[in-house]
């Protein structure tokens, strides 16, 4: 294939399709001088005579005939080439790989993944779950495309945006009288069940009691959310959790949910390599996530 050029047999198959020069040239939208020495150059590659002139009539010789059907086969080939390249310009198939805290990936993700699945249901979504720091590293090694993470946290190979912000409250069992102030110094000597450290989540929550001239030391540290929420509407202790975690209609008979003095927030940011190229599927994946603001 060394040498062979698309363009020319291209232009071989039009001469012959239209029976001579000036009407292939003008199909082509190129001069007749051009398409003549596409042809002579083609026939130079090969080394056999690929048309001949009958009369006004441009007809294929014996090799020229044997050539029409591998040039009909690519031009199938890159039709369909070219079909696929448009789908993944579209965002319409390909493979996005995201990377999330798993408290993002039980409430924010959801509804996020069903909206993409329904406008591109050719595209493989891949989640990954971890730390912030943890995932972080995934995306500037490039095994995951994108993250979801809380805030703060920066890299200097990433772009990091904030996308959206969830307001952190005090979950305590339902059947049980709360803090009159759910303040630092007053939630410290409540029996807690945090999330473990080493999270970003965590030292967002380390950071408040820090500020309100407290240490928190929680009886129990879990990496799920799911787990700490069951142990908590069971009576074991108090947490701190986003306020979307604690929303559903079967959250307001398992847990009594309160404001945090002062008001306490985390961000959720999107990360990327900031030499990434965005194909249409990971395009579709920030569109979607930056939607959430």
């Amino acid at each position: 294939m060394r040498g062979l050029n698309l363009d020319q047999l291209i232009t071989f198959a039009t001469v012959v399709e239209h029976g001579g020069f000036t009407e292939a040239a003008g199909r082509l939208g190129l001069t007749q001088p051009a398409v003549s020495m596409q042809i002579r150059n083609l026939e130079e590659r090969f080394g056999v005579r690929l048309v001949e002139r009958v009369g006004r009539t441009a007809l294929p010789t014996a090799a020229g005939r044997d050539l029409l059907p591998f040039i009909r086969r690519l031009r199938e080939e890159m039709e369909a080439a070219t079909a696929a390249m448009g789908r993944h310009r579209a965002g319409q198939v390909g493979r996005v790989r995201i990377g999330t805290g798993a408290t993002a990936c039980i409430y924010r993700l959801p509804p996020i993944l069903t909206a993409l699945r329904g406008t591109h249901p050719g595209l493989e979504i891949i989640v990954v779950t971890g730390n912030t720091p943890d995932i972080l590293d995934a995306v500037e090694a490039g095994s995951l495309d994108l993250a979801l993470v809380t805030l703060p946290a920066g890299r200097s190979g990433l772009s990091i945006e904030p996308v959206c912000a969830e307001e952190l409250v005090c979950v305590g069992p339902h059947d049980t009288r709360p803090p009159k102030e759910v303040a630092p110094a007053a939630l410290a000597d409540e029996t807690l069940i945090l999330y473990e450290r080493g999270g970003t989540m965590r030292a967002v929550i380390d950071g408040w009691f820090m500020a309100g001239g407290t240490q928190p030391r929680p009886a129990m540290e879990l990496g799920n959310v799911e787990a700490i929420k069951n142990l908590v509407a069971a009576g074991l202790g108090r947490s701190i959790l986003p306020s979307v975690t604690v929303e559903g209609p079967q959250d307001c008979d398992r847990f009594a949910v309160q404001p945090l003095t002062p008001p306490l927030l985390r961000t959720l940011g999107l990360a990327l390599r900031r030499d990434k190229v965005l194909d249409g599927g990971v395009r579709a994946m920030v569109k979607a996530i930056t939607d959430m603001r």
